[in-house]
Order: C-alpha cells, then sequence, then structure tokens
C-alpha cells in the first residue's frame, strides 16, 4: 500500500486526497471553495483509508492536513443538510450524520498516532476529525492562524460530533462556557483549554512535512516524537502566550457564571455581574449577556445538557449526538437558524422560543428521546 493513492468515492477524490509515504498514511483535505466542509463522500474517503490503514504495517501512523491556509475544515456541509430535509430525504441526512459520528469513533479509537495538523479555521466537524488524536498517542498541532469553535448554538444545533466528551472534560467551567456561547478561540486558549497539544509556527509547517517524508521513521511514536521536536525550541515563549490568553484572562468569571446549572442561571449571574461588577468584569459580563440572547434558547439548553450528559464513553456521546440530530431538525430550531445565517443571511432567526427563560424543562428532555431502540440503533456497534 506503500506510495499509492487509495481510491475513494469519485464525488470525493477531488476534495479528499490520501497516500502512504514513508511509512506515513497523509489525509489532505483540499475543498477550499467550501473552507473544506466535509461531505458524506469525504466522510468516506477518509474512513476508506483510516480502514485501510489500520493493520497495515508500512503505516505507522496517519496526518491529516491541509495546503489550504483559510481552513482546515470549517464542519460538516450544512448548505447540503437544509436542502436535504427541505427536499424530505431523511435518508441523507441521517447517512451524513450516521458515517461522520463512524469517522468520529473510528479517529477516537484509532490504534496507531493520527496527527491533525489544524491552521485557519476548524470548527463544528472540524473539530470531530482533529479532537481524536489526543487520544490515539498523537498530535493535535495549532499555529498562529488557528481559530477553533463550535459555534452550533448560532444555528440551533448543538456541539455535535463527540464534543460533549471533550468539552466536559476542560478545566473547570470551560467546556460549558465554549458549548453554550459557541465563541471562537485561538491557539494560546485552545491549549490552555487542553483542545490542543502543541504550537507550531505555519512558517516551520513546510521544512517538517518534508521530513516527515525523508526521515526514517521506526515507529508511530518516533514520527510523533518528530513532530514535538520542531515544536521544542518556541516552548517557552508560547507558555507566556498561553497564560495570558483570552480563557486564562476571563477564567475566574467563566467558571464562577457557566458553573450555574441552568442557561437561565447563567444569564442571570452575568446580568448581576453587568449591573454590581466593577470594569473589566461588567463589561465582559455585557459582551456575554449580547452573545447569549442572540444564539437559539432551545439549543443553548440542550448544548448544556450534552456536556452535562458526556462523561460515559465516546460510543454513548456519539449515539446520543445521533438521537439529537433527528430531533434538532424536527423540532428544533435548526433548520431556521441555517436558513437565518447561511441561506438568506438575513440573521433574524426566528426560535421556537423567545428567550431562554421560556424554554420548559420537559422541552430540553425530550430532545434527547431516541427514535431507535437500543437494537436498532445506527451506531450500536461502537464500542468504547
Amino acid at each position: 500500500m506503500s506510495q499509492e493513492t487509495l481510491p475513494p468515492n469519485a464525488d470525493a477524490q477531488q476534495h479528499v486526497l490520501t497516500h502512504v509515504t514513508n511509512r506515513i498514511g497523509y489525509i489532505e483535505l483540499a475543498r477550499p471553495q467550501a473552507l473544506n466542509a466535509l461531505s458524506t463522500a469525504m466522510v468516506r474517503a477518509m474512513q476508506t483509508a483510516l480502514d485501510a490503514w489500520r493493520d497495515d504495517p508500512e503505516v505507522l501512523a496517519v496526518l491529516v492536513h491541509t495546503r489550504h491556509p483559510r481552513a482546515f475544515c470549517a464542519g460538516g456541509d450544512i448548505r447540503f443538510l437544509y436542502e436535504s430535509y427541505r427536499a424530505g430525504n431523511q435518508t441523507a441526512i441521517d447517512t451524513f450524520f450516521i458515517d461522520e459520528y463512524r469517522l468520529n469513533h473510528t479517529i477516537f479509537s484509532y490504534p496507531k498516532p493520527y496527527i491533525a495538523l489544524m491552521n485557519g479555521v476548524v470548527m463544528g466537524g472540524g473539530m470531530g476529525i482533529s479532537q481524536g488524536a489526543h487520544r490515539t498517542g498523537g498530535l493535535r498541532v495549532v499555529d498562529g492562524t488557528t481559530r477553533l469553535a463550535m459555534p452550533e448554538t448560532r444555528i440551533g444545533l448543538f456541539p455535535d460530533v463527540g464534543m460533549g466528551w471533550f468539552l466536559a472534560r476542560t478545566p473547570g467551567a470551560l467546556g460549558r462556557y465554549l458549548a453554550v456561547t459557541g465563541e471562537t478561540i485561538d491557539a494560546a486558549s485552545a491549549l490552555y483549554a487542553g483542545l490542543a497539544d502543541m504550537y507550531l509556527d505555519s512558517d516551520a509547517q513546510p521544512a517538517l512535512l518534508d521530513a516527515l517524508q525523508t526521515e526514517p521513521f521506526m515507529s508511530g511514536e518516533d514520527i510523533a516524537g518528530r513532530i514535538r521536536r520542531a515544536a521544542g525550541s518556541a516552548v517557552a515563549s508560547r507558555a507566556a502566550q498561553v497564560g495570558a490568553c483570552a480563557l486564562a484572562v476571563a477564567r475566574a468569571w467563566i467558571d464562577r457564571h457557566f458553573a450555574q446549572p441552568t442557561v437561565a442561571q447563567i444569564l442571570a449571574s452575568l446580568e448581576t455581574a453587568q449591573r454590581e461588577a466593577k470594569g473589566a468584569e461588567s463589561e465582559w459580563a455585557e459582551q456575554m449577556i449580547g452573545v447569549l440572547r442572540e444564539r437559539s434558547p432551545l439549543s443553548m439548553a440542550v448544548s448544556l445538557e450534552v456536556v452535562s450528559r458526556a462523561e460515559g464513553p465516546m460510543a454513548d456521546v456519539l449515539r446520543r449526538d445521533l438521537d439529537l440530530t433527528r430531533s434538532s431538525f424536527a423540532q428544533g430550531d435548526v433548520v431556521e437558524g441555517i436558513r437565518a445565517r447561511i441561506i438568506d443571511k438575513d440573521n433574524r432567526p426566528r426560535w421556537r422560543f423567545a428567550s431562554i427563560e421560556d424554554v420548559p424543562p420537559e422541552e430540553v428532555e425530550g430532545m434527547f428521546k431516541s427514535p431507535w431502540s437500543v437494537t436498532e440503533h445506527p451506531l450500536r456497534t461502537l464500542v468504547g
């Protein structure tokens, strides 16, 4: 399988390039006109490559990257999902999410180091194909251009692709904050939150990629170690930047307000701080209130629950994510959110509930009801 290109689905062939060089399996995302947004065919092309390389002794590690500076991956192709819904094609929606979440689990449980070079925009599905690297002995590498987010509450969705699992394991209330607000973070904040493993300046990456294709390696650990050495010279200066990052500066406020048990209580806590706190905290609280008032009230409540319920295995999280995609389209805000933000771009979504205070707890609980029995669930075979 060495030095050859795997034959992915024809629809994805130009968007996902896969090959093995120097005992490293390369997955290159090449759909820049859509910021490398994932289609079903792209997901399947990645799955095909990972399945082929899993037991191939000539593949020691996997590296996923893009040559395009604007985006590693901006998420799933939500325009396609919207159009499928409007056409009444539930099968297409289900198929996309089933395949995507199966891929997320494959990455999370991969037996070889999986390395993600995360430049530019890394959102939604882009997080799903990168965060699992941390569990494989691989690396999540960021640079000065990297911008990470799970901005789903802005379109009436929730942090899916298993991200509830990772957000639940961030320090303090950072995961709850990122899930509910959907705010974007830079490389330093990603390192601070434990959503990235190392920083490598974008100018240094071409030389690293050249080295990976020419230097001899005996194991996947050798490959990951070579990448760590490439970043080693910047560690001291980067540590100082991480300590002064936006999340670190706001950490005490985030923990105080976003540890509240419900979004309504989070909002009330922020409103109290806006009135009574001094200086920077009052200004930050005012900004956060504005963010929360713009997001879908129902999806914020669901997103907080997604993080709260994500303490079990990743397989359980992904099954629950799939359940929630069904309810989000059937009775949630996602169709309206995509219409307002992506299709018509009027930025005036008409959410099901006017404010977070109006969302009944039973509505939130109902969103988590699975349309499948345990024995019929499409992701029933996932373990761990």
